[in-house]
């Protein structure tokens, strides 16, 4: 990951803690719905504050916009790797992005100049050179309930 991530590519990112997130009872988060997805977030260097994991319906117009989410689920963050559970309105295609909320602030923090101040990732890991991924890149077809899929954090 290059350390030269634009700054509109950071404020793409910090839309992933827009949305709103619905904490479930039982140890999947987000809406109550039929489909689990297992999502292993990998390469994550301390075990400190939240993994944030936001998932969008299968619009390009929503993806990174603001409010655009169906919604953001959040767990205590562990190292290396941190396993989170989401639950699905249906089985389909979505998109994921990920970034590890180190100080449990609930928002995405850039620098002072606006590139990532925190560990992100998309699924599917897509390359990210200068910018944010393409939509179609990050697409994830989801087959059928307890699916697991595993993100690579980034870090600045």
């Amino acid at each position: 990951m290059s350390r030269f991530l634009g700054i509109s590519a950071a404020a793409g990112l910090a839309l992933l803690a827009s949305g709103g997130a619905s904490a479930q009872q039982s140890s999947c988060t987000g809406h109550e719905g039929p489909v689990r997805l297992y999502v292993d977030v990998e390469g994550v260097r301390k075990a400190e504050g939240l993994i944030a994991v936001t998932l969008y319906a299968d619009d390009s117009e929503r993806f990174l916009a603001k409010r655009g989410s169906l919604y953001v689920g959040r767990t205590p963050a562990t190292a290396p790797k941190t396993t989170v559970c989401i639950m699905l309105p249906s089985t389909g295609t979505y998109a994921l992005g990920v970034y590890h909320d180190a100080d449990a602030d609930r928002s995405y923090d850039r620098t002072a100049i606006g590139l990532p101040a925190e560990g992100y990732g998309f699924s599917n890991n897509p390359a990210v050179i200068l910018g944010l991924p393409s939509f179609r890149s990050v697409r994830l077809a989801v087959p059928r309930n307890n699916m697991r899929t595993s993100i690579r954090l980034r870090y600045p």
